[in-house]
């Protein structure tokens, strides 16, 4: 691990960090210097996967560093203790990355209670609750960054309607997303004075993850993780008087800012983003930030 990646010295919290998006992200700011404090559930047992366990030694085999806290975030309490916890066992925090949830979809009028609550305290209710611990300790270390992982489906649904539009059941999901996009743009207005920048991101089609295949019918060609995470190492890098209130997607941005997309090791490079026909429409006239 080098000592000069965009990263060095800071020390990011990231949220649903034992398998998915969370863990590539982890192990991407982990590469690029970042003090990565791994969150979920439950630690487990390094060399099982989908464990914070695993996370943390797959991060330290490649040179990063990397502590393993767990919580639980439906928990009120452990909720309210995860960002406090975090800085004393880091000593300090700068980077929060919301990104935990379980999508439950269900069509509206078959939708217990339950899981409509269930849905806006994942995606609403705990970025909030972190953010807000978190604002303090980020202005105290003059500067600070909060990503929040969006949706596609939090774009109005293109018309002629899909059949997942019609019986996917990610209506009450796809509101509570596009919820913490406004989230997102609100507080970056109200941050901005302090250096601390606040952006979403989300991917362009679709990311394969432990949490998304039941949704994802066999066969639907999926985007690599790769390019959401150069996303979120973007949006994480860059002081918030030059990159905040962007709702960015995983394919387009790199596309739009000319990134170079790496390995989640940090080692190797990927071909530059293609937008695939099956992209919702709407990303290509909005959202693209400045170069």
């Amino acid at each position: 691990m080098t000592g000069h990646g965009k990263l060095t010295g800071k020390i990011a919290l990231v949220t649903g960090a034992s398998r998915g998006i969370g863990c590539a992200i982890a192990q991407r700011f982990a590469a690029e210097g970042a003090l990565v404090v791994a969150t979920a559930r439950h630690v487990g047992h390094e060399g099982e996967r989908g464990t914070l366990a695993e996370t943390v030694a797959q991060i330290r085999r490649q040179g990063g560093s990397a502590i393993a806290l767990a919580a639980d975030l439906e928990d009120p309490v452990q909720r309210g203790n995860l960002v406090p916890q975090a800085e004393e066992a880091a000593g300090g925090l700068d980077i929060l990355v919301n990104n935990a949830g379980m999508a439950e979809y269900s069509r509206i009028e078959s939708m217990p209670l339950e899981v409509f609550d269930r849905t806006i305290g994942h995606y609403l209710r705990v970025p909030f609750v972190l953010s807000r611990a978190a604002i303090p300790l980020m202005r105290a270390r003059g500067a600070g960054w909060i990503l929040n992982l969006g949706s596609v489906t939090a774009l109005s649904p293109s018309r002629p309607y899909h059949d997942f539009d019609q019986t996917g059941g990610a209506t009450a999901y796809a509101a509570v997303k596009a919820a913490i996009n406004r989230f997102t743009e609100g507080l970056a207005a109200e941050l901005e004075a302090d250096n601390i920048a606040v952006n979403s991101v989300a991917p362009s089609t679709a990311i394969r993850t432990p949490g998304s295949e039941r949704y994802i019918p066999d066969g639907y060609p999926t985007e690599p993780v790769e390019y959401l995470v150069e996303t979120a190492l973007a949006l994480c890098s860059v002081p918030a008087r030059l990159r905040t209130g962007h709702i960015a997607h995983s394919l387009h941005f790199p596309l739009a800012c000319g990134l170079d997309v790496h390995t989640l090791d940090g080692q190797g490079k990927l071909p530059p983003p293609i937008i695939p026909a099956w992209a919702h429409p709407g990303l290509i006239q909005s959202a693209l930030p400045e170069k």
